[in-house]
């Protein structure tokens, strides 16, 4: 009889046997075994998880206390906003990979910005936000009040009115995220619709760049932040896609060690959700072996690659991780059963 309690996990032990099925798995089991054991888990996000609506599992997942951290791009960060105030207005192209540039040309006309087969609307996205953050950072600017570029976000996003929000509130990881506080470093935020936008106002001088803190001052504050996560059981690193978003808050541990000369926990659990493959100098695409030569991993550190489409394997991840959160007497016999019949 099927567990009417945990479908997602009873399925995923049942039919993921092999291949990518069997590390999505086994990264699956040991997140909650990390999890069950106290421990933390830090999330990088890359890519366009936003725009996919991730938030639908990751909303619930941060608000179940299954993710404690967050590394997030800058696209990420606004386009979680983006999805609550301007859902409705999203047009979506399922047929993108047959269309001509002509095609493409007229999307750009019709103000909207396309996502691969979704796009975000001009005006009621980019604009209607804007009106409400560049008030914040021209009072930034006359009080010298100094922040985080998520900070800005964070309290943007508890300010807005119910009545502005097209999404829903409880598929939202930003607000989420900005309801418990939640630790979270954006390196290269620059690189962003809105960092952008930031980038023209100082540079007609309606404010100084030093409202928005640097790279270099997340890096600083993360070094607290990481001795504060990896206390008691450890803190395990998730990854979705590469790029700086990943690389970025890996590196902690080793200039905790080098550059501080103090000592750091290693990384307690490793995973990788891409689908760029190993390839010469590629940091996506880097085993997790060769972060043990960077002294980010050890060799004892649980570490998992799933080949896949983030789309697909995380909400399917975070869904049975949920069910073992509401029911963690009934997942724990559920695995037991399982691993004593697969040994």
């Amino acid at each position: 009889m099927p567990n009417t309690d945990l479908p997602i996990l009873e399925f995923v032990l049942t039919n993921y046997k092999n291949f990518n099925s069997r590390a999505t798995r086994d990264a699956l089991l040991s997140y909650w075994k990390h999890i069950d054991a106290g421990g933390k888990m830090f999330w990088s996000v890359a890519g366009a998880m936003s725009s996919a609506q991730l938030g639908i599992t990751l909303a619930p997942a941060i608000r179940a206390g299954l993710i404690h951290g967050m590394s997030v791009t800058g696209a990420n960060l606004e386009e979680s906003l983006f999805r609550l105030v301007a859902h409705h207005e999203y047009k979506d192209f399922p047929d993108y990979r047959y269309f001509t540039k002509q095609q493409d040309t007229q999307i750009l006309n019709d103000r909207m910005r396309r996502v691969t087969d979704t796009s975000i609307p001009e005006d009621e996205a980019f604009r209607a936000v804007e009106k409400f953050i560049v008030p914040m950072w021209t009072e930034a600017s006359t009080s010298g009040n100094r922040r985080f570029w998520h900070e800005y976000f964070y309290q943007l996003i508890q300010q807005l009115p119910a009545e502005a929000h097209q999404g829903s509130a409880e598929e939202c990881w930003l607000l989420a995220a900005a309801k418990a506080n939640l630790p979270i470093v954006v390196p290269g935020y620059e690189d962003s619709t809105f960092g952008n936008i930031f980038a023209s106002h100082v540079k007609f001088g309606d404010f100084s760049a030093s409202i928005a803190k640097s790279g270099i001052e997340y890096m600083g504050a993360f070094y607290d932040q990481y001795k504060e996560l990896s206390a008691g059981a450890g803190v395990g690193f998730f990854q979705i896609g590469g790029g700086i978003a990943g690389d970025f808050p890996i590196c902690v541990v080793p200039s905790i060690k080098y550059d501080l000369g103090e000592e750091a926990k290693p990384w307690a659990y490793f995973c990788q959700v891409s689908d760029s493959t190993t390839s010469y100098g590629s940091y996506s695409g880097a085993t997790p072996n060769e972060k043990i030569t960077w002294d980010k991993l050890t060799e004892d550190t649980p570490m998992f690659v799933i080949e896949s489409d983030a789309t697909i394997v995380v909400p399917l991840l975070l869904r049975a991780l949920l069910e073992c959160k509401a029911n963690p007497a009934a997942a724990n016999a559920l695995i037991a059963r399982w691993s004593d019949h697969n040994s």
